[in-house]
């Protein structure tokens, strides 16, 4: 393989790695803000939490799911990684052998 098509398809990766990233902080983000919730849920008024449900301020997830998620992305994220370092080594070996 040329150097620069592994030079491209590297960077490709580290573009799927930033995003993958990206998705599982997303993730992460919503069961801390579930948290949050769920605490504030046994402060609050029922009134408040049916007016703030209604905006549409305070929502309910699927923790399962959204856990779930978190475990997929992060299991592709090790994967892609992986390959990652595949593809560097393979970089570094064409660049050393030109």
């Amino acid at each position: 393989m040329r150097a620069v098509e592994l030079a491209v398809y590297a960077d490709a990766l580290a573009g799927e790695a930033a995003s993958l990233s990206a998705r599982a902080e997303r993730a992460r983000s919503r069961l801390r803000q579930a948290a949050i919730e769920r605490r504030a849920r046994c402060e609050l008024s029922e009134t408040a939490i049916e007016r703030l449900e209604g905006l549409g301020v305070l929502g309910a997830i699927d923790e399962r799911a959204v856990r779930a998620e978190l475990r997929e992305l992060e299991s592709g994220l090790e994967a892609l990684e992986e390959l990652q370092s595949w593809v560097e080594g393979e970089l570094a070996g064409a660049t050393n052998a030109a």
